[in-house]
C-alpha cells in the first residue's frame, strides 16, 4: 500500500479504517438505551445487566493483547477477516440468550471478536503513516470514529421504538453490520504488513515485545493517560442508562440523543488536535485537556453530591467528552512514535488498558442505583489519577532522562 497516501487513497483508507474502529464503539453504546428493558425481561438487577458490559470491555481488553501481537507475525488482513466473521456468530448468540447468565457470557465474545477492528485499524494507520501525517490521519479517522458514538444510542432507542422489536433487535442489527463489513473488509483491504517487516510470532516474541513497550516510561506514561481516562469514561458509559432514565426519567429516545451529542464532543476534541498539533504541539494539547478533564469532571462529582439537576450532569460531561477527543488522538500519536517495528503490539497495549480499567470500573456505578455519586466519583478519580500520571511518567525531565546513555 502506499505510504503516507493523499487524496482519494487517503479518504478510502480513512472510510475503510473507520468502519473497523467503530464496531468497537457501536458493540458498547448501540444497546446502553435497552438497560432497563433488559433487566425487566430477564429479571436482573441494574448490577447485573452493568455486568454484561464489563465483560464485553474484558473482551475487548483480551482480544486486543491476543490480536495484536498476532498480526505483528502474521499480517493484518487474515486474522481481522476470522475475527470480524466470530463477531457475527457472537452476535448472533447475543440476540438468543435466554438469560442474564448466557447474555453475559455471549458479550464477553463479542468484545473479543470486536476487538480485532479498534487493534488492527490503529496498526494499519501505523503501518501506512509516520510523522506529523501520522497525528493529522489519527484526527481524521477519531473524527469518524466519533461519528459511533453519537449514532449509536440513537439507533438503539430507534431500535427500541414501541412499533419495533425488543432489546434483541439490537444484537440482531449488529450481526447484520458484522457480516457488511467482513464483505467490505474482503474486498477493499490490501495487506499493509510485508513479510520482511514482521516478526516471529512466538509467546516469547510476544512478551519480549510487550515488556519492551512496558519498560519505555514514556510509552507507559501515554498508555495510562489513556487507560484511565478513557476506562474511566466507561462509568458514564454504563452510569448514564440508568441515572438518566430512572433517576431524571427521560426516556429512551431522549437518552439518546442526550448520549449522541457527546459523539459530537469527541468530534470537536480530534479537530482540534489535527487542526492545532503543528502550531502547539500534541503534548500541550494532551497537558491542556487533561487538566480541563479535571476540572469538568470536579463540577460533575459536585453536582452528584449536591442532586443537582440534569442540565449541571449533561453540560460537564459534554466539556469532559470533548476533552477525550483530544486525550485519545493526541495520546495515540505520542505513544505510537519509534513503535514501527511492533505497532500491532503498541496498539494492543493501547487499546487493552481502556476496557480493562473500564471493566473494574463500570460496575461499581451500580451498587447504588439511588443515586449518581458513584459516577461522579469514579469520573473525577479517574481522570485525576490520568493527570497525576501524565505530569510523572511523560514530563520532558522524565524523557530526557530516560533516553541519556550515562543512566
Amino acid at each position: 500500500m502506499q505510504h503516507n497516501p493523499t487524496g482519494r487513497a487517503r479518504l478510502g483508507l480513512a472510510l475503510l479504517l473507520g468502519m473497523l474502529a467503530v464496531l468497537g464503539p457501536l458493540n458498547i453504546d448501540m444497546y446502553l438505551p435497552a438497560f432497563p428493558d433488559i433487566a425487566a425481561d430477564l429479571d436482573a438487577s441494574a448490577s447485573r445487566v452493568q455486568l454484561s458490559l464489563t465483560t464485553c470491555l474484558v473482551g475487548l481488553a483480551v482480544g486486543q493483547v491476543v490480536v495484536g501481537p498476532i498480526s505483528d507475525a502474521r499480517g493484518r488482513r487474515g486474522p481481522l477477516i476470522v475475527s470480524l466473521l466470530l463477531f457475527v456468530l457472537a452476535s448472533l448468540l447475543c440476540a438468543l440468550a435466554p438469560n442474564i447468565a448466557v447474555l453475559v457470557a455471549a458479550r464477553f465474545l463479542q468484545g473479543l471478536t470486536a476487538s480485532a477492528g479498534i487493534v488492527l485499524s490503529r496498526a494499519v494507520v501505523r503501518d501506512v503513516f509516520d510523522g506529523t501525517e501520522l497525528t493529522r490521519f489519527f484526527a481524521l479517522l477519531m473524527v469518524i470514529n466519533a461519528v459511533a458514538p453519537l449514532a449509536a444510542p440513537i439507533a438503539g432507542g430507534a431500535i427500541l421504538w414501541p412499533s419495533f422489536a425488543g432489546w434483541e433487535a439490537v444484537f440482531l442489527a449488529l450481526a447484520v453490520l458484522g457480516a457488511v463489513i467482513v464483505l467490505v473488509v474482503a474486498l477493499r483491504l490490501e495487506e499493509t504488513l510485508p513479510v520482511e517487516r514482521r516478526i516471529p510470532g512466538t509467546v516469547g516474541g510476544t512478551l519480549r515485545a510487550v515488556g519492551a513497550l512496558l519498560r519505555d516510561r514514556s510509552f507507559l506514561g501515554y498508555a495510562l493517560v489513556v487507560g484511565f481516562v478513557h476506562g474511566g469514561s466507561f462509568a458514564y458509559v454504563a452510569g448514564t442508562p440508568f441515572v438518566y432514565q430512572e433517576l431524571h426519567g427521560v426516556s429512551p429516545q431522549v437518552f439518546g440523543a442526550l448520549f449522541g451529542v457527546n459523539g459530537a464532543a469527541i468530534i470537536a476534541g480530534s479537530w482540534a488536535v489535527g487542526r492545532f498539533s503543528a502550531r502547539f504541539g500534541e503534548r500541550t494539547l494532551l497537558v491542556c485537556a487533561v487538566v480541563t478533564a479535571v476540572a469538568a469532571t470536579g463540577v460533575l462529582f459536585a453536582a452528584t453530591l449536591l442532586d443537582g439537576p440534569l442540565v449541571a450532569l449533561v453540560v460537564p460531561i459534554f466539556v469532559y467528552m470533548t476533552c477525550m477527543g483530544v486525550i485519545l488522538t493526541s495520546s495515540f500519536a505520542l505513544a505510537m512514535r519509534g513503535q514501527e517495528g511492533r505497532a500491532g503490539s503498541a496498539s494492543a497495549v493501547l487499546g487493552a488498558l481502556s476496557p480493562l480499567f473500564g471493566a473494574v470500573v463500570a460496575p461499581l456505578v451500580g451498587l447504588d442505583e439511588s443515586t449518581a455519586v458513584p459516577m461522579g466519583v469514579a469520573l473525577f478519580g479517574t481522570s485525576l489519577l490520568g493527570l497525576v500520571v501524565l505530569l510523572t511518567l511523560t514530563s520532558p525531565r522524565v524523557r530526557a532522562e530516560a533516553t541519556d546513555p550515562a543512566r
